[in-house]
């Protein structure tokens, strides 16, 4: 099995590699100015699925970062991490973008399945504020070299970071895909 290009072939306890330092990050990020500008503009409606495959992204280079730096990998989990951020940063950027010139979608269900959607929602965007300075405080410390701190942070930053990442994704799935034929979007009144 290969990930991200690189197989391990050291013996049965290391039969696999994972490893981000090879990631082409221009090709994950190719001129992020197309997406607001000219006649290079994403429609609007491609901006939840461009969101959720950011979130998604984010959790699979947070995933390969842990894996990384369980195998004192240090230069891939650095790459990993910076990684997530970068692309955490466009979701931000992107989400926002979305946001302001859509609005609001409303979950078209009722009964148990909305008060699950809702409830993952506010889960998500709890911890989606509270994860920003944890993000920030957890890189700090490892750019500053103190390893030690870092290391404190970071088991709740990644875990945290982690269910944002990949509930942003499940909510997008249900409120996009679960019942696409009845979302409907509620735009904002001026």
């Amino acid at each position: 099995m290969e990930v991200l290009g690189r197989v391990s072939e050291e013996g049965p306890s290391e039969t696999l590699t994972i490893s981000c330092d090879r990631a082409p990050m221009g090709a994950a990020i190719a001129r992020p100015a197309a997406l607001f500008t000219g006649d290079n503009m994403i429609p609007l409606s491609e901006f939840p699925a461009i969101d959720a495959i950011l979130n998604a992204t984010s959790a699979l280079l947070l995933t390969l970062g842990y894996f990384s730096i369980r195998r004192k990998r240090i230069q891939a989990h650095k790459v990993c991490m910076l990684s997530a951020f970068a692309t955490s940063s466009l979701f931000l950027v992107c989400y926002i973008w979305y946001h302001a010139h859509h609005g609001v979608t409303r979950f078209p269900r009722q009964g148990a399945v909305r008060d699950l959607y809702l409830a993952l929602l506010g889960s998500h965007t709890i911890l989606a504020v509270v994860i920003v300075p944890l993000i920030l405080t957890t890189l700090y410390r490892a750019w500053r070299g103190r390893f030690e701190r870092h290391k404190k942070i970071a088991r709740w930053t990644l875990p945290l970071w982690f269910y944002v990442s990949v509930t942003g994704v499940v909510v997008y799935w249900m409120l996009y895909h679960l019942y696409t034929q009845v979302a409907i979007p509620v735009r904002y009144v001026q």
